[in-house]
C-alpha cells in the first residue's frame, strides 16, 4: 500500500515537473500564451459567478465554473504547447519524421529512405492510407528525390495509394505544423492485413540515402517531437 502511494506521488511529481518545463518553453516561445491561458480560465469562472449571482444559483455554478475554467485553461495550454513544439522543429533536418513518429495510430515510419549529399531527404510512412513519402529540403531537389522514391516504391507496392508531400517554408511546401493534420485527412483504403503485407514488401527496398562526404557534424541527430498527452 505504501509502495503504491509512493509510486503515485512520484508519477504526479513527474507530471508537475513536465508541466513546468512545458510552461517555461511556452513562455520563451510566446510571452502572451500563459497570460491568455490564465486569463481565459479566470474569465470563465467569473462568468459563472456572475450568472450565479443573477439567478441565485451561486452554490451550484461556482463549482461548475471552476471545472469549466480549468478545462478551458488546459485546452489552451495544450494548443499553445503544441504550437511551441512545432516552432522548435521548424527548419530542423528530420522534423517531418519526428512529427510522423509521434502521430497516434498504427504508423510505420522509416526516416531518410532517400537523400543526397546536400542533406535533402525523403521519409516514408505506411498506414491504412497507403504509402506516404515526405520530402524535406530545397523544393527542386526534393521533387527529384520524391519521383525516384515513388518509382522504387511502386515496384513492390502494386496498386497501393502513394502520397507525396514536401515539408518546409518554400513555395509549394507544407509547413511542418500542418503535416499531421494533412496526413489524417487522407482516406483509409487499406485493411490491416494489407498494411502488414505492404510493410513486409517494403523492407526489401534498401535505403538510397547518399551520405555526405567527410565526418558528420558533431552531435548531429534526428530531432524528437515532445510527447503529447494521450
Amino acid at each position: 500500500m505504501v509502495d503504491q502511494f509512493d509510486a503515485e506521488a512520484a508519477q504526479k511529481a513527474g507530471r508537475l515537473k513536465q508541466i513546468r518545463m512545458v510552461g517555461k518553453l511556452l513562455n520563451q516561445q510566446n510571452k502572451r500564451a500563459l497570460p491568455i491561458v490564465f486569463g481565459s480560465a479566470v474569465g470563465v469562472i467569473v462568468v459563472f459567478v456572475v450568472i450565479g449571482l443573477l439567478t441565485g444559483l451561486l452554490a451550484l455554478l461556482i463549482p461548475l465554473g471552476v471545472v469549466f475554467g480549468v478545462l478551458t485553461g488546459m485546452i489552451l495550454f495544450g494548443r499553445f504547447a503544441t504550437q511551441a513544439q512545432y516552432s522548435m522543429l521548424e527548419g530542423q533536418p528530420g522534423a517531418a519524421a519526428a512529427v510522423m513518429q509521434n502521430m497516434r495510430g498504427d504508423w510505420t515510419v522509416t526516416p531518410a529512405v532517400a537523400g543526397n549529399r546536400t542533406m535533402d531527404v525523403v521519409h516514408r510512412a505506411v498506414n491504412r492510407r497507403g504509402v506516404i513519402l515526405v520530402g524535406e529540403g530545397v523544393p527542386a531537389r526534393v521533387a527529384g528525390l520524391l519521383a525516384a522514391e515513388r518509382k522504387r516504391t511502386e515496384r513492390v507496392a502494386h496498386g497501393v495509394p502513394i502520397h507525396e508531400f514536401q515539408v518546409g517554408k518554400g513555395e509549394g511546401q507544407l509547413p511542418v505544423s500542418k503535416l499531421q493534420r494533412k496526413l489524417m485527412t487522407l482516406p483509409q483504403t487499406l485493411k490491416p492485413p494489407a498494411v502488414s503485407d505492404l510493410n513486409y514488401r517494403l523492407k526489401a527496398l534498401q535505403p538510397s540515402m547518399q551520405m555526405p562526404k567527410g565526418p558528420l557534424p558533431k552531435g548531429a541527430r534526428m530531432p524528437k517531437m515532445p510527447k503529447q498527452g494521450r
